[in-house]
């Protein structure tokens, strides 16, 4: 895949961290150009810094995918950048705290669906208007099992993966002969920050998750990239509107 990813340029949001960091090192190691984007800069350039001194072509640029404005002004940037857009990991999302729908706040309501539901809407809009333009282009949006099955106390954290489901089936049917293929990954428990960060603050030893997956561990955020990067390219080719599970065999149980 080296060869098929020099002189392409790939965006991956949520990019600081986990998975998100994880697809950046994947496409910059398979010889991409890489725009990192985040809302927390520290952590992005950071990140952004790190894959330079590898020898790797990467930029960053702070965006909240949640603000429509800064989404556009994110492409915007790649495209000033490096011409193009050839390949998008949008994987920026947050997860709140298991709630029974009575008791859901309307402020932990929007701040779910504006960042994981609409940032995705926001960045697959402006990706597709450029490569709309280019005749071509690979789009990944990170749903989850969150949006393949159900768990208690999560409605809408499972709400906004499912959705995420119902915009990338619908926008690979508009766009599958026009160059531009749409799938979406669904992990299961990777061990990242934000899992690591949920375990903690709900009291939960990871034994918790890996005892419900046939594989015996927590996914790495590795495998999820690898998936990704796969999926953006041509070994892909007749892949479109797919929901790849990346979930140690979770869902077929």
């Amino acid at each position: 895949m080296t060869e098929y990813f020099t002189g392409k340029v790939a965006l991956v949001t949520g990019a600081a961290m986990g998975m998100g960091l994880a697809g950046a090192q994947a496409f910059a190691e398979a010889g991409a150009a890489v725009v990192l984007s985040d809302i927390d800069e520290a952590a992005g350039q950071e990140a952004t810094e790190s894959l330079r001194a590898k020898g790797h072509d990467a930029i960053f640029v702070r965006c909240d995918v949640a603000q429509e404005p800064e989404v556009a002004a994110l492409v915007d940037a790649a495209v000033a950048k490096y011409g193009r857009l050839d390949a998008a990991f949008n994987n920026a999302g947050v997860i709140d705290e298991p709630t029974e729908l009575p008791e859901v706040r309307e402020d932990d309501y929007n701040r779910v669906m504006s960042i994981n539901l609409r940032g995705t809407f926001n960045s697959m809009k402006y990706e597709i208007i450029q490569m709309r333009k280019q005749g071509s282009g690979a789009i990944v949006n990170n749903s989850s099992i969150g949006g393949l099955i159900g768990n208690p106390g999560r409605s809408v954290y499972h709400a906004t993966k499912h959705a995420i489901l119902g915009i990338t089936k619908c926008t690979a049917l508009d766009y599958a002969a026009k160059g531009i293929r749409v799938n979406a990954v669904c992990p299961g428990t990777i061990d990242t920050p934000m899992v690591r960060e949920l375990l903690r603050r709900e009291g939960l030893d990871p034994e918790f998750f890996v005892d419900k997956a046939p594989i015996g561990r927590l996914g790495q955020p590795e495998e999820v990239a690898a998936a990704v990067v796969w999926l953006c390219s041509p070994g892909a080719s007749m892949v479109i509107g797919h929901a790849l599970p990346v979930d140690g065999g979770y869902t077929i149980q």
